[in-house]
């Protein structure tokens, strides 16, 4: 045992001779401080059991973008219709240019490493620069940071590697955003809410089936099928035409895309499209699971792949599959990521020259649980990319607006409130509700607790095209006072429109399933925009990039179909209710694809 401990300090120290840089060898010497603190989420608890001093962590250390103002007015300069710059995005090296850090920042991160025994030359940087990582002993970290870390389980046996608060040296906090694994507990949870065996049984009394003949002929009862939702959303007369348009999905944690079951799905559902099931790009990112012909799948990456391919056949089509932790074995000391996924999602993606214009995921967490810095860098991550021209989306969240008897502050002080989700809550991202039945109302099903999540930001204030619009604020007075005290009324409101998200078709292991979920609702959503997006290039303009902007200048009351039913139950209420117009329940509604090239001056009726 000491022989293999001696081995691994060896590999994982970099000591240097040199002594810092003497140019800034004063700053060295500042005091430490406290940069961040962060409660523990509940059904998280400290092991006896402290982590092993060799334990390797895969550090991330994001560099403040002292620029991001500026990134933010070209995002929004290029994502609004009415701005002479819209749709003229960025490429890479510029958007990289705006978000390098200095070279005194630069200067003291490395000097600092360098002091703490770090070479610089074992450091990993992003194509910006602006995110530095490097595998570490716990031991030495915690040195570093000034920190002790502990092993954290979870209530479902899970474990991590994360401490309460952690510090830097005073003259480093205005140059570091965040360090990362420290305090974010983030368990990126795919949103799907139940696994039925047998689809068109056990339903709920207040099922009901389309209302006109056309849908009557297509959708059903027994579960939403691509043809299904090509009609209900108009996309079915439409053949994606641009060789160069592409959509993306992600998955985290093993979830797996199983290419056998998409080939089942697709022969039975989209007969044409059975070679997508093969012919679809797997790219693992931080030792990501993908199907290798062995592997096994995920609900989640089967109900992707196959919501996916089933509605935008022939578009290129690709799977990220990111590592990360949980789980984490603590009695195994081994090279261990325990990095929260998005951030080595983004610094992938973000490195690569080209990204697939329309991106979907499907997952999140209570925004709580998140510590404020590590939640402001990755919405930051998101935002470059609409800068870049992709439209990014992700699923509001499948519990209302919050988990009944779960509806606390995790500040210590218990404080009765609503649970907004992260990376739902982001202002970069466009969040995607759900909906069922025919007309669509807000998705709920009580035999598993699912219902479409909603709401109001703690951590980021409300967004200028949603204070432009007036639409949350009109939203808000029609509430006449409801709820106050339970929700931020100057945060980010979402979801900004929604899907069928109800009772979805899949394959998995060979056998039909039915899931309920946003998780479903996102690839839906995102496949209509990919839609969009290709035809614009094939008529040789840009895509759509950052939707938001666009949404709530006019086009999510023409192009998306108001939901007026239904509410986001939660936290033994009632929770927020649709509405005539936009609410925070359903955001705009459901999409009309013709609605939308018509808008943009493009013909519907092309294939």
């Amino acid at each position: 045992m000491y022989v293999l401990e001696a081995v691994l300090a060896a590999l994982s120290f970099q000591v240097v001779a040199a002594t810092p840089v003497s140019l800034h060898s004063e700053h060295a010497r500042s005091p430490y401080s406290v940069k961040e603190t962060h409660f523990v989420p509940r059904g998280w608890t400290a092991s006896d059991q402290p982590p092993h001093p060799n334990q390797l962590l895969d550090i991330k250390i994001g560099l403040k973008n002292k620029k991001f103002a500026d990134l933010e007015r070209h995002l929004y300069e290029v994502s609004l219709p009415t701005h002479h710059r819209y749709r003229q995005h960025f490429s890479k090296e510029e958007v990289d240019d705006l978000v390098r850090p200095d070279e005194e920042a630069s200067a003291l991160i490395n000097e600092f490493l360098q002091d703490h025994g770090v070479s610089v030359k074992s450091c990993k940087y992003s194509s910006a620069r602006d995110w530095i990582t490097i595998s570490l002993p716990v031991s030495q970290v915690e040195k570093m940071l000034n920190t002790k870390y502990s092993v954290y389980k979870h209530e479902d046996g899970t474990s991590m590697i994360r401490t309460t608060e952690w510090s830097l040296p005073q003259h480093l906090h205005e140059h570091i955003s965040t360090i990362q694994p420290t305090t974010a507990f983030l368990r990126a949870s795919p949103q799907i809410q139940t696994v039925l065996e047998s689809p068109g049984v056990d339903l709920n009394e207040d099922d009901y089936p389309p209302t006109t003949t056309e849908l009557i002929s297509t959708c059903n009862w027994e579960g939403v099928t691509p043809a299904c939702l090509r009609l209900l959303y108009g996309t079915d007369s439409y053949t994606p035409q641009s060789p160069n348009s592409s959509i993306a999905f992600t998955n985290y944690l093993g979830q797996v895309a199983n290419r056998s079951d998409a080939a089942q799905f697709l022969s039975m559902f989209r007969p044409d499209a059975v070679s997508t099931a093969s012919a679809f790009e797997q790219i693992s990112i931080a030792g990501g699971a993908i199907d290798n012909g062995t592997a096994g799948a995920g609900y989640e990456g089967n109900l992707d792949i196959q919501t996916i391919a089933g509605q935008t056949f022939p578009m290129n089509l690709i799977s990220y599959s990111t590592g990360g932790s949980p789980p984490f074995q603590p009695d195994l000391l081994t090279p261990t990521n325990t990095n929260e996924p998005y951030l080595d999602w983004l610094e992938y993606v973000s490195n690569q020259e080209d990204v697939p214009q329309t991106i979907s995921t499907s997952y999140g967490d209570d925004e709580q649980t998140v510590p404020l810095s590590y939640a402001q860098s990755v919405c930051e991550g998101f935002a470059q990319l609409g800068l870049r021209g992709v439209s990014v989306l992700f699923s509001s969240g499948d519990f209302g607006v919050g988990s009944n008897g779960t509806c606390f502050s995790n500040d210590g002080k218990n404080t009765s409130m609503f649970l907004p989700a992260f990376p739902a809550s982001c202002p970069y991202i466009t969040a995607v509700g759900g909906t069922r039945n025919y007309p669509e109302e807000v998705a709920y099903d009580f035999r598993n607790g699912y219902v479409s999540g909603s709401g109001f930001s703690n951590y980021f204030a409300q967004p200028a095209y949603q204070k432009d619009s007036g639409v949350v604020d009109k939203y808000i007075d029609s509430l006449d006072g409801e709820f106050d005290g339970m929700y931020n009324k100057s945060g980010r409101a979402y979801p900004d429109v929604s899907a069928q998200g109800y009772r979805y078709i899949v394959i998995y292991g060979g056998a039909v399933v039915s899931l309920d979920g946003t998780s479903a609702s996102c690839p839906t959503v995102a496949s209509t925009i990919s839609l969009v997006n290709d035809a614009l290039m094939a008529d040789g303009q840009a895509p759509l990039g950052f939707l938001n902007p666009w949404l709530y200048t006019g086009a999510g009351e023409k192009a998306f179909t108001d939901v007026v039913n239904g509410s986001s139950i939660g936290c033994d209420s009632a929770g927020f209710h649709a509405a005539e117009g936009w609410d925070v329940a359903s955001g705009f509604g459901t999409p009309q694809f013709p609605v939308m090239l018509d808008i943009l001056g493009l013909n519907s009726s092309s294939s």
